[in-house]
């Protein structure tokens, strides 16, 4: 081909790539068809500049460029290029400057709320859900017409094009027809079973992993599941929020699991030891004579899977449990209990009453 493309970009033969697409957008935004409403000769120009950043663009079109001059094959649009196919190629380097609107539209994001069982969420999980979302009419293959892709006609808005061309001002600008939503087409009959939307509402199933240690509000994204994009393009995905289950003895700190653990008072008093369940494990603890209300005991690496495959802690908190009811005979066991300790045993009670006894004598 007889032309230079570096000629053409203004351009250096070594001129690095950066430059060189830094040169074809400043042309291509002057020659651009939607600047130059009606002018044969910046429409000309705008394909030739976008026939060499085709070339130029490319480090192996380049390259061949280079050492043979143009070859066929490397020519996207050739000679008698059609417009709407070199806009298209503006389009998708420097997205949709003008307002043109044709692209595939990516489908709508989806949320799900997945309710586990605590112990499902801290030790990972997989789930099979299902949920409702919107998916292409079968009876009309998602074109809206009666008949399928027979059953279309051009629309008559845009003469088929997609595209209507709106004035602002000095400028004219391009943008996606309303009346077909950019496709170009419209239904001669509507699809009776979805309206004409070319979308009905279906069940979805699909397969959930939850990974180990997951939280409340945590949430597992699923490409692809979520509601289909528009002529063709490509589905939302699905956010799966995670909602653990509250669970009577269990909670969750970070990495860390917390325990309560109810003992009886003589327990607690005279010291124990217990079996305690956490989740995936069990672990034996001796609980030591006078333990206190609230005593938490650490048990190291037996908490929650945490990133890179280590575990936190588990904190075992002792709840010491008052009997709720008791028998004659147990009433006066406790009260005679209560006078042979005396106050000696109760250090915290004496404290407590000797303060307040001090603020009193401060009040009088």
């Amino acid at each position: 081909m007889a032309h230079d493309y570096y000629k053409m970009l203004g351009l250096a033969r070594d001129a690095p790539t950066a430059e060189i697409k830094a040169a074809y957008r400043k042309l291509a935004l002057q020659f651009h068809p939607d600047r130059n409403p009606g002018d044969p000769a910046a429409e000309e120009r705008f394909k030739e500049v976008s026939q060499a950043y085709a070339v130029l663009g490319d480090e192996e079109k380049r390259a061949r460029y280079d050492r043979l001059g143009a070859i066929p094959g490397d020519l996207p649009f050739g000679d008698g290029a059609d417009l709407a196919k070199v806009t298209e190629f503006f389009d998708a380097i420097f997205g949709d400057l003008f307002g043109l609107g044709r692209k595939r539209a990516t489908g709508q994001d989806l949320r799900y709320t997945l309710e586990l069982d605590f112990d499902e969420a801290a030790l990972g999980c997989q789930k099979t859900i299902r949920f409702l979302r919107s998916e292409d009419c079968r009876t009309c293959g998602g074109t809206g017409a009666q008949g399928g892709a027979a059953g279309l006609q051009p629309c008559a808005r845009c003469a088929g094009q997609g595209w209507a061309r709106h004035k602002a001002g000095f400028f004219s600008t391009r943008r996606e027809c309303l009346a077909c939503a950019g496709s170009g087409q419209i239904p001669r009959v509507r699809c009776k079973a979805c309206s004409g939307t070319g979308l009905c509402e279906g069940e979805r199933e699909c397969v959930v992993r939850v990974p180990p240690g997951s939280q409340a509000g945590g949430s597992q994204r699923v490409a692809g599941e979520g509601s289909p994009g528009r002529r063709g393009g490509p589905a939302g995905d699905l956010h799966v929020i995670v909602r653990p289950r509250p669970h009577p003895f269990y909670r969750q700190e970070g990495d860390h699991l917390e325990v309560e653990v109810p003992v009886r008072m003589d327990e607690a008093a005279l010291g124990t030891e217990i079996e305690v369940s956490l989740l995936d494990t069990r672990v034996r603890m001796k609980i030591p004579a006078g333990t206190q209300p609230g005593s938490v005991f650490r048990v190291r690496g037996k908490g929650l899977p945490a990133p890179g495959g280590s575990r936190g802690d588990a904190h075992v908190r002792v709840q010491v449990e008052v009997p709720s009811a008791c028998s004659d005979e147990a009433r006066a066991a406790l009260r005679k209990l209560g006078e042979m300790l005396g106050d000696d045993a109760y250090p915290r009670q004496r404290a407590f009453r000797e303060t307040m006894a001090a603020s009193r004598r401060r009040e009088d």
